[in-house]
């Protein structure tokens, strides 16, 4: 269903919402200027709208989680997983030995601030990921860093001849649905939305004309951030190295080991 603003004024507390809720709408705490217009007829689903106003109020972040964690237990109560008879777990297959998949994240220090962008890119060897950050803004957004890096993960992708599918993993719900499902609507409309301005247009259009040429052989796939998801910890740790390096080309980090770059 998509979210309207009936729907969001619902949701909403003097005006605005909590970490909780700007988290389930992929948006940073806090907010950019102008938030309202990038969640406005966004598409989610009927568990994530409930969710988003059982939330409402001014909540520590303690009562934030809790609600969180209560209505998940109600959602599986209520959607029991039917028992199965025991059988002999079946082998997960393992990724094609040519399949490629591109971490990419975005940071930044202040909204707007320092931002870069960072890559992880595991390759034939699974075990020593390819690490690329770059793309420093000195006056950059959460958002328009989570863009560039996905916009550099297509890019690589495009250029990728090993034979095997291509997948992208994102943690930002945002980069990833303006990419790849509300641009076809401000296309449709001249690049332009109710409520004003499409923040980030330039990196939009390029990052979704790329993903309209590609998009048969690479698949963009979320992945919550910060859950101990070793190319997401990774593909941070080189947006928050693009930032303190102030490097504004992409350039390899050359490392001994991952827990290396992850401590």
């Amino acid at each position: 269903m998509k979210l309207t603003t009936q729907l969001l004024n619902l949701a909403s507390h003097s005006n605005t919402l909590n970490k909780a809720q700007f988290e389930l709408l992929g948006l940073p705490y806090p907010p950019n200027d102008g938030w309202q217009d990038e969640v406005i007829d966004m598409e989610m689903g009927v568990g994530d709208v409930n969710l988003l106003i059982m939330l409402r109020g001014k909540l520590t972040l303690k009562a934030q989680k809790q609600i969180g964690a209560n209505y998940k237990l109600l959602t599986e109560f209520h959607n029991p997983k039917e028992k199965k008879e025991s059988k002999p777990k079946e082998a997960k297959s393992s990724p094609s030995s040519n399949s490629l998949e591109i971490y990419c994240d975005g940071a930044c220090q202040g909204n707007p601030g320092r931002a870069g962008s960072g890559l992880a890119i595991y390759g034939v060897d699974k075990s020593k990921p390819t690490l690329l950050y770059g793309e420093f803004e000195p006056m950059g957004t959460n958002n328009t860093a989570e863009l560039n890096a996905l916009y550099k993960a297509l890019l690589i992708a495009r250029e990728y001849d090993g034979g095997g599918r291509v997948t992208i993993l994102s943690d930002s719900k945002y980069s990833i649905d303006c990419i790849t499902t509300w641009a076809y609507g401000w296309k449709r409309n001249g690049w332009k939305k109710k409520g004003g301005e499409i923040k980030n247009l330039e990196i939009i259009k390029l990052a979704h004309g790329l993903y309209e040429e590609i998009k048969g052989t690479v698949t963009i796939k979320h992945v919550k951030g910060h859950s101990g998801v070793e190319g997401n910890e990774l593909a941070d740790r080189m947006a928050v190295l693009a930032v303190k390096s102030k490097e504004i080309n992409y350039k390899k980090c050359d490392y001994d080991s991952i827990e290396e770059i992850l401590n």
